[in-house]
Order: C-alpha cells, then sequence, then structure tokens
C-alpha cells in the first residue's frame, strides 16, 4: 500500500480503459480540433479537465451521497444534462446539412464559411465545462471508483484521493492530446472531400443525440 492506495497498478490500468471508452467529453473535444484546430482543442480539453476536477471535489464532499438521497436532484441534472447534449447535437446535424447543401458552390462555400461560427464563438472551453458537469452519472462513477482504492485506516486520505486524481488527469491529457492531434489531422484529409466532412459532422452530431439518450435513460442503480 502506498500513501493510502491499495492497488495502484490496478487503478491506473482501470483507469486507462474507463478514459478510453467513448463519451461525450472525448468526442466533443476531437470535433472542435477538427473543426477550428489543435489550440481550441486544448481550450475544450482544458474545459474537461476542470470539469473532472470539479466533479472529483464534490464526489470527495459527498455531493454523490446528496444525489443518491435526493432523487429529485438527480433526475433535474440528468434530464438537463441529456437536453444539453441533444442540442449540441441538432446544431451539429444542421451544419453538416449546410455543409451538404452548399458543396461545390463557391459562392455558396464562401457564404458558408462567413456565416459559420469561430471557435472563440463557440467557446470551447465554456462547453467542455458545462458537458463534463452536466452529468450527474459522473460523481457517482469518481466517488464509487475511488473508494475501491483508498484504505480507510490511512489517515491522509486527502493525499490518496489527489494521488488517484492526478493519475486520471494525466491519462485524460495523454488521451485528449492524441484526439486533438488526430482529429486536426482528419481535418486536413476531409478538407477536400465536402461529402465525407458533412457526414463526418452529422455523424457526430447523430453521437451526441445518442449520448443524451442514453443519460436519460440512466438510473442511480
Amino acid at each position: 500500500m502506498v500513501y493510502g492506495i491499495t492497488d495502484l497498478s490496478t487503478f491506473i490500468l482501470g483507469t486507462i480503459f474507463i478514459v478510453l471508452l467513448p463519451g461525450p467529453n472525448s468526442v466533443y473535444v476531437m470535433t472542435v480540433a477538427s473543426r477550428w484546430g489543435v489550440a481550441a482543442g486544448y481550450r475544450g480539453a482544458a474545459g474537461i479537465f476542470v470539469g473532472d476536477t470539479i466533479l472529483m471535489l464534490l464526489s470527495a464532499s459527498g455531493v454523490a451521497s446528496l444525489l443518491r438521497s435526493t432523487p429529485e436532484l438527480f433526475m433535474a441534472l440528468k434530464y438537463a444534462g441529456a437536453l444539453y447534449l441533444c442540442w449540441l447535437g441538432l446544431g451539429l446535424l444542421r451544419a453538416a446539412w449546410r455543409m451538404w447543401r452548399n458543396r461545390g458552390e463557391a459562392a455558396g462555400g464562401a457564404e458558408e464559411a462567413a456565416a459559420a461560427p469561430s471557435a472563440d464563438g463557440v467557446r470551447p472551453f465554456r462547453t467542455a465545462l458545462l458537458i463534463s458537469l452536466m452529468n450527474p452519472k459522473a460523481i457517482l462513477f469518481f466517488v464509487s471508483f475511488f473508494i475501491q482504492f483508498v484504505s480507510p485506516d490511512y489517515p491522509h486520505p486527502a493525499l490518496s484521493f489527489l494521488i488517484l486524481g492526478a493519475v486520471v488527469q494525466v491519462c485524460s491529457v495523454l488521451y485528449l492530446s492524441a484526439l486533438i492531434y488526430g482529429g486536426a489531422r482528419l481535418a486536413r484529409a476531409f478538407r477536400r472531400r465536402e461529402r465525407l466532412s458533412a457526414a463526418a459532422v452529422g455523424g457526430v452530431g447523430g453521437l451526441f443525440i445518442g449520448f443524451s439518450l442514453k443519460l436519460a435513460g440512466a438510473s442511480l442503480g
């Protein structure tokens, strides 16, 4: 046992597998990088890092227990998060339709480029932060996952949680960095393939709507 952590190697392995699971956070960051570049992708990633840190702190302070004991609060957060993801998905579907409709038209493409929001207009940090925070299941996940690896007899549990949180964030930084650079590279490949680019944006929009339906059906169990 190191610093009150019962099995650090198992925790690291489990965290890697969990981080690699596709979800709205990672998909959003990759989409931002593919549409507005690496810098915008990292602004979105920063929102995820801050959101996850807040969730870990809330979990350690007992908010997860409050959600378990107050189903109404859980339901309100759950549906708010689902509606937000659905709204993002519909926005991406509208953008994909405009791209498809204006494909191959120089004038239409110029008009679309002028009308398209910039990364600053989209505010990837704020959007990613909201995506991260508006997921009550994440709070429950953090507390249920962390608690398995912290010894109840260790006199400084805050240090244990700090180390475990740092492990999660390092894994997240590495994974999101790969997605950011991968998304930017895919964008360069898709730039001259208008139909493929529109289909990709529409596919991501469909994913977000799917995430929203999955979140809406989530339970406390």
